[in-house]
């Protein structure tokens, strides 16, 4: 299957820079994957799509001020590091900047309590990174540390907890669940006050996230692993809202790619308490064991996500509502509007 065929004119002016002051104000295309039929609402009317029954599964897994700036100790240029993966005995897979000018062996000084050594190199810009410091870490990298938001946003984040969602609870993330940063709690209250059962995953966000499709053809691409757990308390809401006819509605690729990894460990039994590395890649032709339907944001052209929204809702249909919602002059990307698909 070709890359192209996922291709789509996104205006640069519709790429949304900064959070809106109130999370629940976004707007919410919905697309109904039978027919593809399309409506407009403000985000709050989501709640006349939920139902008695249903369990809607949010992340709550948290972003880390992941972001380091330092020195190499030799030369004194410039090094950037976005720590991706927690390989533990202080070991990070990490993305450095510049990429070709950080080799195995350097070292990057950061302060004087921090420094780190680059043990591995892996493909565009990846590398093991080994830490050394004095103290705590997580301390030393609340200090030290800036939140890694996505290159295309310029303007600073001065309100760090923005690009939180409020239900945040496990950090270990380089980036936000975007989908969850529409919520608020009082909307999460009038959700459970209509029965809806709220339930939570946590996938770790990392370089699967960062990285482009480099391949052609849409099979030949290869997901980097992340980290998720599912406990079983939200195994047993999930397994009772199947077995009385309950939809399981995702918030965010990350908790459809967990419950979906689930899924697949589980096969036709009932969904059980996990967690581990997931490297699964839905694109069209991937029949979904768990997830029935899908709140999530507007994402990039010829991106491993929109190839997971066209494996719940069809290729035609996803690209006819991109198209619809370019021209409706909705907000693209982490900080935009958001999409249910049910």
């Amino acid at each position: 299957m070709d890359v192209e065929l996922y291709n789509f004119d996104l205006p640069e002016q519709l790429i949304a820079q900064t959070p809106l002051l109130d999370r629940s104000s976004s707007r919410l295309l919905t697309l109904n994957k039978e027919d593809g039929s399309i409506r407009h609402e403000s985000f709050t009317g989501i709640l006349d799509y939920l139902q008695s029954g249903d369990t809607l599964v949010l992340n709550d897994t948290r972003v880390i001020p992941a972001r380091l700036f330092g020195t190499k100790e030799d030369t004194g240029a410039k090094a950037e590091v976005l720590l991706l993966k927690n390989m533990g005995n202080d070991r990070w897979e990490a993305l450095v900047k510049p990429g070709k000018k950080l080799k195995k062996g350097n070292v990057i000084h950061f302060s004087e309590e921090l420094q780190a050594v680059i043990e591995e190199e892996g493909e565009m810009g990846a590398r093991i990174l080994s830490f050394n410091y004095k103290g705590v870490f997580q301390e030393i990298l609340d200090r030290l540390g800036q939140m890694p938001l996505p290159p295309y946003i310029k303007e600073k984040l001065n309100d760090q907890e923005r690009y939180q969602t409020v239900y945040a609870r496990h950090e270990g993330s380089a980036a936000a669940p975007t989908a969850g940063l529409h919520f608020t709690d009082e909307l999460l209250d009038e959700i459970r006050a209509k029965g809806v059962n709220v339930a939570f995953i946590t996938l770790h966000v990392g370089l699967g996230t960062f990285r482009p499709m480099s391949v052609e053809r849409v099979e030949d691409h290869v997901m980097h692993e992340e980290y998720y757990s599912l406990s079983q308390e939200t195994a047993d809401l999930l397994n009772d809202a199947r077995s009385h006819g309950g939809r399981i509605i995702a918030v965010g690729t990350t908790s459809c790619r967990t419950l979906e990894t689930v899924g697949r460990q589980c096969g036709e039994g009932p969904l059980l308490a996990t967690s581990g590395w997931t490297n699964i890649f839905m694109y069209p032709g991937h029949q979904f064991t768990v997830v029935d339907a899908l709140i999530t944001n507007f994402h990039l052209p010829k991106s491993t996500l929109v190839m997971l929204v066209s494996a719940l809702a069809g290729r035609d249909h996803v690209l006819e509502a991109y198209k619809e919602a370019v021209k409706e002059e909705y907000r693209f990307f982490s900080f935009g509007d958001a999409m249910f698909i049910y």
